[in-house]
């Protein structure tokens, strides 16, 4: 093991330490571990405030500092005023000896993984960090996701380096710290989550595997991916629109289609999930918990990438939003497995401008927010596959040539695109020989059908324009092939007439280049104050005709 590459990536970020290739945890610590796993009644470990004391001990072995005294007061707060007694006792009777007891067993866990790792689309799979610029996967079982979890929550990670590498703490001391010192009650029940999680896999651990992927449109010519697109590749696209099915109620993560669920992301993975926050990524962070696991090896995006994630389970039932959100009980996950046992739940992290103001109508910020949400929706792997001339069925003209793009680089021809887009295999999954080992290797086609879901992206709290959000997401599924994007308006009153908006531009039959050319007009009058109208307003007056305020008829119809 210490001459893997991917293991040695990440173990300055591990609490394990290496010895004769195995791993183990220092002796100290293993043996307070071992005390927490016979029960209080051995431990004396029966309420918050002692366990925080178990976690400060544990962590001076690591060299950390103790817990910052608001977090130790938080756990005490949690555990000991706001949770019934009987709970409590429960809690650290059951819940807290079967974490140590998981801890006990990360070492071999991962040990495991990176002896029977798998190869997903030529890649290998152990984990590792995945560095910036760098397209890569991580799978891991629900298992060792579930103890990686719980050192998260016993507060072990080393913090040192974190930062230099542009990574978010992953320690849960902050969840307990805010609950102190800020007293909010959806915090609270942020914590309710978590804990309810760790319930669930203590009295029945899940099988599945969880995949990680950083997805990355390089800048600069390469001839193995698609390359960060340039405005005359949008604007000469003859792909058709995709089908948009407006949603004004419901919520993106209770679809019934096969689609990629949006996570309307902060750069950094999981934004303030282990903080404050409590809007749409930390909500899903909450009810996904496997996800927060990702904040351990990710570092932050940059302009021209996305992490997706597949197969993390749902466990709770939640209400609200923000202040309001509350847990609402256990959640039974009930989709189906793919090939590689990953439930089939597609989550998609792109992070937009953050209060981006009049210059998001300018070019370059169109560009940047088109080329995120098509680095998140597009299947770049399947394409790289066929450029490459892997025999993976039925051959086609793979091209891959200059220009159009105003910044230089290659770009996927639509010959590429329709082929991809053509094609599907009847064989899932395949097997491969390596190292002796037989692993599978997932099938580039079998996201074939699958959609997006989303709604409002980098409005709200980023100050992002809705209509013009709403037209670049559309573009983007458009462009990645995607068959249909499903839009959850949250009821928001400048969406209202999306429907018969969407309807209208269809009916036109025009590209995404038309509809390109059409977004960047309108934004550059925008943009030079020459109007204030909304996006739709603009487009189609003739719907707006008989509201008093945004209302006008004198102008052309666009396209018309």
């Amino acid at each position: 093991m210490d001459e893997r590459e991917d293991f040695q990536s990440i173990m300055p970020f591990l609490p394990l330490f290496l010895r004769s290739s195995s791993l183990f945890w220092q002796p100290a610590v293993a043996e307070f571990l071992k005390c927490l796993a016979k029960g209080p009644l051995h431990s004396k470990v029966n309420s918050g405030e002692s366990f925080a004391a178990a976690i400060s001990d544990m962590r001076k072995e690591f060299r950390l500092s103790p817990l910052h005294p608001s977090a130790s007061l938080g756990f005490s707060r949690f555990f000991d005023s706001l949770m019934k007694a009987d709970a409590s006792e429960r809690w650290f009777a059951d819940v807290v000896p079967g974490l140590a007891d998981l801890l006990l067993k990360l070492p071999v866990l991962l040990e495991n993984h990176y002896r029977n790792g798998s190869i997903c689309n030529g890649k290998e799979t152990g984990l590792r960090l995945l560095e910036s610029q760098q397209s890569g996967i991580v799978v891991m079982s629900q298992e060792l996701i579930a103890a990686l979890l719980a050192c998260a929550f016993f507060c072990l990670y080393p913090t040192r380096n974190r930062g230099s590498q542009h990574l978010q703490p992953i320690n849960f001391d902050h969840l307990f710290l805010s609950l102190y010192e800020h007293d909010k009650v959806h915090q609270e029940h942020k914590i309710k989550c978590i804990l309810h999680y760790f319930e669930r896999i203590c009295s029945d651990m899940p099988t599945g595997n969880v995949s990680f992927e950083r997805k990355v449109l390089p800048f600069k010519n390469c001839q193995s991916n698609i390359v960060y697109p340039g405005t005359d590749f949008w604007s000469n696209s003859t792909k058709s629109l995709c089908q948009l099915e407006v949603h004004n109620s419901g919520l993106i993560e209770d679809h019934c289609s096969e689609a990629l669920e949006v996570d309307f992301a902060n750069k950094y993975l999981g934004g303030g999930a282990l903080g404050q926050g409590c809007v749409q990524e930390e909500i899903r962070f909450m009810i996904n918990p496997e996800l927060i696991i990702g904040i351990l090896f990710s570092p932050a995006m940059e302009d021209n990438e996305a992490i997706e994630v597949v197969g993390a389970e749902r466990f709770s039932n939640y209400s609200g939003y923000a202040a309001s959100f509350r847990f609402c009980g256990d959640y039974v996950d009930e989709k189906s497995f793919d090939t590689m046992g990953r439930r089939k739940t597609r989550i998609v992290a792109i992070d937009a401008l953050i209060h981006p103001g009049k210059r998001q109508y300018k070019s370059e910020c169109l560009l940047r927010e088109s080329n995120k949400a098509f680095c998140g929706f597009f299947n770049q792997q399947k394409a790289n596959l066929l450029m490459k001339g892997e025999d993976f069925g039925p051959k086609h003209d793979m091209i891959i040539e200059e220009g159009p793009s105003t910044s230089g680089h290659n770009i996927l021809t639509e010959d590429l695109s329709d082929s991809i887009q053509g094609y599907k295999r009847t064989t899932s999954c395949d097997t491969v020989e390596k190292k002796g080992n037989k692993v599978d290797q997932y099938s580039i086609y079998e996201d074939d059908g699958i959609g997006v879901a989303t709604g409002n992206w980098g409005c709200g709290a980023f100050g992002g324009d809705p209509e013009v959000k709403v037209v670049i997401q559309w573009l983007a599924a458009s462009q990645a092939l995607r068959p249909f994007m499903l839009y959850y308006t949250f009821g928001l009153s400048s969406l209202q007439k999306l429907e018969e908006v969407a309807q209208w531009i269809l009916s036109q039959g025009w590209t995404v280049g038309e509809l390109w050319n059409i977004l960047v007009e309108y934004s550059t009058q925008r943009f030079k104050g020459e109007t204030t109208l909304g996006l739709f307003n603009w487009l189609l007056p003739s719907l707006y005709a008989d509201d008093p305020i945004l209302g006008a008829p004198s102008l052309r119809m666009k396209g018309s």
